[in-house]
């Protein structure tokens, strides 16, 4: 004789493997990734120590962020990265008009384009904008001059297997909605963006309606821990609106990786980041 399951308890126990199998925290996922890790470090890590340092703490993915003296030791770290099965997601690339133009880039950053090419290095490249650059121009000049430095960057970085992604950093470029404006200009272009809640104090209001404008848009988020007027950088879980910001993230669809921040100037970034992957699993916050 065939044992019945009552309808009521049926009913719980799906209800319950679905919870169980369509749920998980994104603390234990593989799409955490370290940020702001090689110019923010007390130790001055070499290549191949702080390539060790994410390994020993379970990080498989890093952006590349870096200064001037860092260019010596790029090359050998991306390759270091590709040896030790770690992934550099992205190098960091910064505009300012002093020194940049879309005709000739500074050195250092022409410096950058010829150790991609040297090493095949393929991946994203964001890139972020002084506020100079944009001095004195309108929005929609300053949407025609942007567009035009996005289009040249974007054209050299496809031609070594790279791509494009705009980084809000502050000031005019900074607001997603004048991003937004220079992607749109640009439909034939790969183009993404990269959302820095550290960056983001200001947005805290709006910040709804930007996940539904970004969200076609949006390749990687780079947390933080976040209460109204500032500090700028605090420890995930210590602030009083990341929680809310990451779900509503993940309520409209996003699925992307997101960074995990090392950006203290006299900290040991081992300890940084680690203190930062301890407030984001304190968060509880799950994926669907």
């Amino acid at each position: 004789m065939k044992k019945i399951i009552p309808l009521f308890v049926l009913t719980i126990l799906l209800l319950s493997a679905c919870n169980s199998s369509d749920k998980k925290s994104i603390i234990q996922t593989e799409n955490l990734y370290a940020w702001c890790i090689v110019p923010y470090d007390s130790l001055k890590r070499t290549p191949i120590e702080r390539i060790n340092m994410l390994k020993e703490i379970g990080i498989t993915k890093y952006a590349y962020d870096w200064r001037d003296e860092h260019l010596a030791t790029m090359a050998e770290e991306l390759q270091l990265a590709k040896k030790n099965n770690v992934e550099v997601i992205s190098v960091w690339l910064w505009i300012d008009n002093n020194a940049n133009t879309i005709e000739r880039l500074s050195d250092s950053n022409e410096k950058l384009f010829e150790i991609i090419e040297e090493v095949g290095y393929k991946g994203q490249i964001w890139v972020s904008f002084h506020a100079n650059f944009f001095d004195n121009l309108s929005d929609a000049e300053a949407v025609e001059k942007g567009t035009n430095m996005i289009s040249n960057l974007s054209k050299r970085a496809v031609a070594l297997n790279c791509t494009i992604a705009l980084y809000n950093h502050g000031d005019w470029f900074g607001e997603p909605e004048n991003q937004i404006k220079i992607i749109e200009a640009l439909p034939n272009e790969e183009l993404g963006l990269i959302y820095n809640f550290h960056h983001a104090h200001h947005q805290l209001e709006n910040f709804p309606e930007l996940v539904k404008m970004m969200m076609p848009y949006l390749w990687s988020v780079n947390l933080n821990g976040i209460r109204k007027g500032g500090p700028k950088i605090m420890t995930i879980g210590d602030g009083d609106f990341e929680r809310e910001m990451i779900n509503q993230l993940i309520a409209a669809g996003y699925t992307g990786d997101f960074g995990i921040l090392g950006h203290i100037e006299n900290g040991d970034v081992k300890e940084v980041l680690l203190s930062n992957l301890e407030g984001l699993k304190k968060l509880e916050i799950t994926t669907k």
